[in-house]
């Protein structure tokens, strides 16, 4: 068992949702509520990491994002750090291919809730902080819940984007997905089973849970 990889699978992944879900919160309500010029173009932008193959949204951050690119020169002249083949690499690239991830079933949560009891909040003098805390975040939790555990197990399991972007370093780019592909090559079938079954189970387990809570959420009475 690389329990190496794994461990930095799980930091990779708490990591990513650290920064996607308050921005998953803010753009899913954003589109939820809000209406403009512009805003298929902007929902057609969320979902393009969902449908382009992950080798080549992989390829375009590589391109984007290198020693070689602007980008790239930029960051590495003013605040020497470099956006590949490293941790922060690795971190860039998931959270834009997890952005579907987040954004849309957070999106859908909060489409669902009645407008009548946001202008109901309104009309009882609740301000639009405290009509979000206690009438909004309730009614959308069990999608955000559900989006959160979306978004860590896909990042556990991502294969294509984090090895375009990190190559396969030990210890500092080398995922547990990796590492698992790396041992089926080593004709190591072995430990490449037991990898994979622990990353089925903790997938599992992750959804499971998140079902079980939502489910749970949504037959908790309203006060």
């Amino acid at each position: 068992m690389d329990w190496q990889s794994l461990s930095l699978s799980l930091k990779l992944a708490l990591a990513t949702l650290a920064v996607l879900l308050p921005f998953g919160i803010w753009a899913g309500r954003k589109l939820a509520y809000s209406r403009f010029f512009g805003k298929s173009l902007i929902e057609a932008l969320v979902v393009l990491p969902l449908v382009l193959p992950p080798t080549v949204l992989g390829y375009y951050l590589l391109v984007s994002l290198g020693g070689d690119s602007v980008i790239g020169r930029l960051a590495q002249e003013f605040f020497g750090i470099q956006l590949t083949f490293n941790f922060f690499g690795l971190l860039i690239a998931s959270i834009i291919f997890n952005i579907p991830f987040i954004v849309q079933p957070i999106q859908r949560a909060f489409e669902a809730i009645p407008r009548d009891l946001i202008d109901a909040g309104a009309v009882s003098g609740l301000s639009p902080w405290r009509t979000f805390l206690h009438i909004e975040l309730p009614l959308a939790w069990p999608g955000i819940l559900s989006a959160s555990v979306l978004t860590f197990v896909h990042t556990l399991g991502e294969f294509g984007v984090v090895l375009m972007m990190g190559g396969s370093i030990p210890g500092e780019t080398k995922t547990i997905a990796i590492s698992i592909y790396d041992r089926v090559q080593a004709f190591d079938l072995a430990s490449a089973d037991r990898m994979a079954l622990l990353l089925l189970i903790l997938s599992l387990g992750a959804v499971a849970v998140s079902f079980f809570a939502a489910a749970r959420a949504m037959r908790r009475p309203r006060s």
